[in-house]
């Protein structure tokens, strides 16, 4: 088994690492005071390469692999979990589902834009009634001649603030759950959207949530895939996101730790580095092992999602084990750096309140466990 990256995957690394030194890490701490969407840095990050990463290239993409996404991820992370995500939203869960099950007119139409930067994608899965459980959607598409008539509320839609383009999911059989919803492609300055901002979150701020209110016509062009075949879709669409949010996560733990590592060299406390004694040295030990262990079982799942057209289970493990290991990081970092990381905007706060997001969106960690026990138990 090698487990060596090509040339191309570590220079495209080194690349996504430079973006983010020199330009996210310099808006990191600004965005969290604000929470202001930053537009700027997703068209930058465009221009690097760093939207369309693992769309064709015949598409406007980058052609890449999932293994190079996912270390690009990560290094957008360690600097900014909000660039971060954004970039997971509009890659995974946008980009590729239109590539995957779009027709060539609405690939033709959006993923050019979506790939440099013109355009910004969201995902509205997520209702009142349809968090983990995401099948028991209320949002209705009606049938009105040539189209469809959409009424419901989403919520917590990332990049919402600024998306140009949302994969709508909506019943179109009520009753019958995930075998009644249809994938809808919705520009969003459709008459009949109403944004609404959600109230102000932990961590990740600045990711643009915002809630949905919707009351639109929408044309039979506007399908993406088959009617009555969207939640498939938005399932396939979260094997990928899931490995991208597990890269995040990582990029967050290892933020966690550096800052864990550089504290307890230049604290001395009873006539030396904290970092002599045992208790800190366990501490980092800890961190670094599973941190490392979460990161190889995040490049077989991206690894799987290149090879295979189901990788659920290599998914799910990824993130489930990524973001607790990340959580513990930043927890045992707070603890090695006590007061000068409990402080209100050290750079530890803001990735201990950021990584508690990893465990909860794109499923949380009790549906992962779900997830995975099926496969174990061979139920799923």
């Amino acid at each position: 088994m090698i487990l060596e990256l090509s040339r191309d995957q570590l220079a495209f690394k080194e690349s996504a690492e430079k973006f983010a030194r020199e330009i996210v890490a310099q808006r990191a701490a600004g965005i969290d005071k604000t929470g202001e969407f930053p537009a700027d840095v997703i068209h930058a990050a465009a221009a690097a390469g760093l939207c369309g990463i693992t769309i064709p290239k015949n598409w406007g993409g980058a052609g890449r692999d999932y293994i190079s996404y996912a270390l690009a991820i990560e290094a957008i992370a360690k600097a900014s979990a909000t660039v971060a995500v954004s970039l997971v939203v509009t890659n995974s869960l946008v980009a590729e589902l239109i590539a995957h099950a779009g027709r060539d007119q609405q690939r033709e139409r959006w993923l050019r834009p979506l790939a440099t930067g013109q355009a910004i994608g969201a995902f509205a899965l997520s209702e009142p009634e349809a968090g983990t459980d995401a099948a028991n959607q209320l949002t209705s598409a009606v049938r009105t001649g040539d189209g469809y008539r959409l009424r419901g509320r989403k919520v917590w839609v990332a990049n919402a603030e600024e998306a140009a383009v949302a994969i709508v999911f909506a019943s179109t059989r009520p009753g019958l759950r995930g075998q009644g919803v249809t994938a809808f492609l919705v520009a969003m300055d459709t008459p009949g959207i109403t944004r609404t901002a959600r109230a102000d979150s932990l961590g990740v701020r600045g990711l643009g949530c915002m809630d949905l209110e919707l009351d639109i016509v929408v044309g039979e062009d506007q399908v993406l895939g088959r009617v009555d075949q969207g939640f498939p879709l938005a399932m396939w669409a979260l094997q990928g996101g899931r490995v991208a949010i597990a890269a995040q996560a990582l990029g967050i733990g290892e933020a966690a730790l550096a800052e864990a590592i550089e504290y307890s060299r230049r604290r001395v406390q009873f006539g030396k580095p904290i970092a002599n004694y045992q208790a800190i040295q366990w501490m980092l030990a800890d961190i670094a092992t599973e941190l490392e262990a979460a990161r190889l079982l995040t490049l077989k799942a991206a690894a799987a999602k290149d090879l295979q057209e189901k990788s659920a289970l290599e998914a799910s493990m990824a993130k489930l084990a990524a973001s607790e290991a990340a959580h513990k990081a930043a927890d045992k970092a707070m603890q090695v750096l006590a007061s000068a990381g409990y402080r209100r905007g050290s750079v530890v706060e803001r990735l201990f309140r950021d990584v508690r997001a990893t465990e909860i969106y794109q499923g949380t960690s009790e549906a992962q466990r779900m997830i995975i026990a099926a496969r174990v138990l061979g139920t799923a």
